[in-house]
């Protein structure tokens, strides 16, 4: 799964909310880099497991990877023009680095989770600190890819609270 990813187009008759799913570098060679790390389920699974999810309530769910910074930054900024409601993303190695991809999410005011598949407390010293966290909803970290779906339920809670 890369940059092209299931990214859907807005439809105009589609009133579905829309949860948008952020991939930073190096996500789209899960399964085979460092399963021990960040287990052996593909992205593709991955997005297929939270698009039913989705589906299953009415919410439009969608996915974009890419392993650069700039397209994962014009991508936040769109989504708020197309009425993206809330955003899932697991920045990857930009958690360490990327104050643009903060600023834009900043920028769009867009609720967001940050997750990450590995526990990056528990990991090397540049590892544990996020430019992230502390402007995201919540944060999950170290559960694997059970990580996204408890992120996409409190996603589905927040912008769908029946």
């Amino acid at each position: 799964m890369s940059k092209q990813t299931r990214t859907k187009k807005p439809d105009p008759q589609n009133s579905k909310p829309r949860i948008l799913v952020l991939h930073g570098p190096n996500l789209n060679l899960l399964g085979a880099r460092e399963p021990e790390i960040y287990g052996r389920n593909t992205l593709e699974s991955i997005h297929r497991a939270m698009e039913a999810q989705g589906r299953a309530v009415g919410v439009q769910v969608e996915s974009y990877q890419s392993n650069s910074e700039g397209e994962l930054v014009d991508r936040v900024q769109s989504a708020a023009s197309e009425g993206v409601q809330f955003i899932i993303i697991n920045p990857a190695a930009y958690t360490h680095t990327s104050i643009a991809l903060r600023d834009a999410l900043a920028a769009v005011a867009i609720p967001f989770i940050e997750v990450h598949l590995s526990n990056i407390h528990s990991r090397e010293s540049f590892r544990k600190h996020s430019y992230f966290s502390d402007i995201a909803v919540g944060v999950i970290c170290g559960l694997g890819s059970e990580g996204y779906e408890l992120a996409l339920a409190a996603a589905l809670a927040r912008i769908n609270p029946t």
